[in-house]
């Protein structure tokens, strides 16, 4: 028996009405954060990845308002925002919550139009800042709460088109992953993502397979300090592809393109890049075939190509792996853009209570600041905001 912890968080609804004021039932929006379990750094160059949704979302009570009003509060100390939904919105200043409010109005009103704003109250039992997708959560969360209040029944695919380009409004140019785990995954299932053409398809997990998020405690801000190192690895990625005279990372040859590469940086990125891309198939492969063993050394090989190539991992991520297999995992590593935040932990499900007490006890023991219920979560894969568990 795998115990679930589980956290306490305020009623939407009631935290709308406490906000705003009472008025018609609220509609209710959640959208779950997703955990990669390999393929990092490579959606945005169009290439396939291996996520789950978790069973830990953004949730949205809103009401739609008679104007193009947009007022929303977030639980957490986070305040209220309240701004006209206008065709020529602006970001506000970095790293504020608001810019994923005027994202969300910008992904909606540049395919459907400005409509009739909303009063929302959001909540969300996903830790912030720890590269479990609470930011992409949080923008389909409320630009579905936008399309239902205006009585817009969009598809995956629609979604798919405006999400990706709403995210960089906030400044990260990352993929299309984040949105796609977030809406399309199914229960009990990883989803492997295609992004040319876009497609989802469900892989079942073996059920004796388990996964833990561990919090590295170091937060991973995408739209703070962060963003730039994000951002360059994509841009050495494109511009290894570039120099190679390719127009596509499919088209490439890992045995003998990177010879033509004479930039560090370009071609650390370029042998990260293909190679990861190598080991999502592999990884699905061993996922079919139930071969944890396998499994567990390609979440290796794809951490130590993250931290020795693209220079994305941390002193803290790097403790936190090592913490784990030396508790009895199969396999971990940094899950998520990097920095900081989460690492993904595979094992056998018998052996998760060890590998969890071993995690406490070599990398959370005397740090005060942690709370097992948000920093050590029992990732059970769970079903998109599309889906019906």
């Amino acid at each position: 028996m795998v115990t679930v912890l589980t956290i306490e968080i305020p009623d939407p609804c009631a935290l709308l009405a406490e906000t705003f004021g009472p008025g018609p039932a609220a509609a209710l929006v959640s959208a779950p954060g997703r955990m990669n379990l390999i393929g990092e750094h490579i959606d945005y160059h169009g290439l396939p990845v291996l996520p789950i949704a978790i069973r830990r979302s953004v949730r949205v009570a809103f009401r739609a308002r008679a104007d193009s009003r947009i007022r929303a509060v977030s639980a957490g100390g986070y305040g209220i925002r309240d701004f006209a939904w206008t065709a020529e919105l602006a970001p506000v200043a970095g790293g504020d919550w608001e810019n994923y409010l005027r994202a969300a109005a910008c992904a909606v009103g540049r395919k459907w139009g400005v409509g009739r704003g909303v009063d929302a109250a959001i909540v969300s039992d996903l830790p912030p800042a720890a590269g479990l997708s609470s930011s992409s959560a949080l923008l389909v969360a409320v630009t579905l709460s936008l399309l239902r209040a205006n009585g817009i029944a969009a598809t995956f695919e629609e979604l798919m088109e405006v999400l990706p380009e709403g995210e960089q409004f906030v400044g990260t140019r990352g993929g299309g992953m984040d949105h796609a785990a977030s809406l399309a995954s199914q229960a009990g299932c990883a989803s492997l993502i295609e992004f040319e053409p876009l497609s989802v398809r469900p892989v079942p997990v073996p059920p004796n397979w388990a996964f833990l998020v561990a919090h590295s405690l170091t937060v991973a801000e995408k739209s703070g300090a962060a963003r730039q190192q994000y951002n360059a690895c994509r841009a050495a990625g494109t511009a290894a592809l570039q120099r190679l005279g390719f127009s596509s990372y499919r088209q490439t040859f890992e045995e003998f393109a990177t010879l033509k590469l004479t930039d560090a940086a370009e071609r650390a990125a370029f042998l990260h890049v293909v190679s990861e891309a190598m080991r999502v198939r592999a990884a699905v492969a061993a996922m079919e075939q139930r071969d944890a063993g396998a499994f567990g050394s390609l979440l290796r090989a794809s951490h130590a190509s993250l931290r020795d190539r693209l220079h994305v991992s941390s002193v803290a991520l790097d403790r936190l792996v090592e913490a784990a297999m030396a508790s009895g995992a199969l396999g971990a590593r940094l899950t998520g853009a990097g920095f900081g935040g989460c690492a993904v932990v595979f094992c056998l499900r018998p052996d998760l209570p060890a590998v969890r007490r071993g995690l406490i006890q070599r990398y959370y023991a005397g740090l005060p600041e942690f709370d097992e219920r948000m920093h050590l979560i029992h990732a059970e894969p769970g079903p998109g905001a599309l889906q019906v568990d």
